[in-house]
């Protein structure tokens, strides 16, 4: 993919700026209950602000479906913005329409408006060509800074780009720039842990990466598919039957390129989905019957944590275990520990990885925890992102 134009590259005082970000962050009775979005959104905010832009800030939130539900509105947003920038960000009720463009003429140079939702117009995701135009019409230059909305082709995020320059903001040239060298240029041994519920949900990366790889580490749900692949019995584990030969085709395309494929030794088992249930800890070879592997088992953790000792660059992208559930955890936990404490480059691809390194406290020793969880997964897999391919190429 080519390199796209910055907005360090282009000149922005005085100018209208549409800038999308992700602000799609969680709330419960109106609070916002982590703000990591907002946070990392900063850096580009503060600094077209500092060269005198006026800023125009648009995001969804949830899924309304092109509807009006007022607990997706911006407005806890705006106001927590406000408070994180020292300086008032003037909150929106519309994205379109007469009295945003009044808003905006009125608009000083480093002013900052926060649009309503854009998700409240059905255009939105069906990439309205209009409603792309009336987004454009409000600004003189678009710069997209949501790299998590970026695998999303929507009137915000790709139909606007074709009306106005197109730029990345920080935060998305720092993702394009860390995964894209990730990917193109690795330090090796190159490792990659891929773990959460599905194999269909990581076909894709799975087989981008065994091209790049030297370790392939896999846990979670989708390691029961593989298990299976090997002949072992896995009881009432996740099983998806119909990815069988596909599990074998990995195991197999691993053997021919070379690379370190890392199956559960050892899981830790239930006889019910609970944090209550009963557990024991058994050799891949030794799940009974009517029990469910829920997490990789100590031996696995200590054999992964090896692998990741001694690399130079790792990718993390899904769980080891149902990690929600303290039974559960400690093959997450131990992964997360092990990538907090070695020197290697350490990259979190968004999701549940990146609740994970929150929730065991080692977030800050990550060299880089995307946004993004399906654009980082979509990005791993080599497919191409609506919202970059969009942007302008440098010269």
């Amino acid at each position: 993919m080519k390199q796209k134009q910055t907005m360090q590259q282009i000149d922005v005082s005085g100018k209208r700026v549409f800038c999308r970000v992700d602000f799609n962050v969680p709330m419960e009775d109106g609070k916002i209950t982590d703000d990591t979005r907002i946070r990392a959104a900063l850096p580009t905010i503060e600094q077209l602000v500092g060269k005198g832009a006026k800023v125009i800030l648009a995001s969804h939130m949830g899924r309304p479906k092109g509807e009006v539900h007022e607990e997706m509105r911006l407005t806890a947003v705006g106001e927590h913005l406000s408070k994180l920038i020292h300086k008032t960000v003037e909150k929106l009720d519309e994205s379109i329409g007469e009295s945003v463009e009044r808003a905006i003429a009125d608009m000083e140079n480093g002013d900052i408006i926060l649009l309503e939702n854009v998700r409240f117009h059905k255009g939105e995701e069906k990439n309205d060509p209009k409603l792309a135009e009336q987004f454009a019409k409000l600004a003189d230059i678009y710069v997209n800074d949501a790299f998590g909305a970026a695998h999303r082709a929507h009137a915000s995020t790709e139909g606007i780009a074709k009306h106005i320059p197109a730029v990345s903001g920080l935060l998305m040239e720092k993702e394009l720039d860390v995964l894209g060298k990730a990917l193109s240029e690795p330090e090796r041994p190159f490792t990659a842990i891929i773990g959460g519920a599905k194999v269909k949900d990581k076909i894709g990366v799975i087989d981008h990466l065994l091209d790049k790889v030297d370790n392939l580490l896999i846990g979670g749900g989708l390691s029961y598919t593989f298990s299976k692949a090997q002949g072992f019995d896995i009881g009432k584990s996740l099983l998806e039957e119909d990815k069988i030969d596909l599990a074998k085709s990995f195991i197999e395309k691993a053997k021919e390129k070379g690379v370190n494929l890392f199956l559960p030794i050892d899981v830790i088992v239930a006889n019910e989905f609970s944090k209550d249930a009963e557990t024991k800890v058994v050799d891949i070879d030794a799940i009974p019957s009517d029990w469910m592997g829920l997490d990789i088992g100590p031996k696995t953790t200590a054999q992964y944590a090896d692998v990741i000792r001694n690399s130079k660059l790792i990718i993390w992208n899904g769980p080891m275990g149902v990690f929600e559930m303290a039974p559960f955890e400690n093959g997450t936990k131990g992964v997360a520990n092990a990538m907090a404490s070695t020197p290697a480059y350490t990259v979190i691809g968004g999701g549940d990885s990146a609740a994970a390194v929150e929730k065991f406290d080692v977030a800050e020793k990550m060299d880089h925890i995307s946004t993004g969880g399906g654009a980082s997964l979509e990005f791993m897999e080599g497919k191409d992102l609506p919202g970059v391919i969009a942007l302008n190429d440098q010269n």
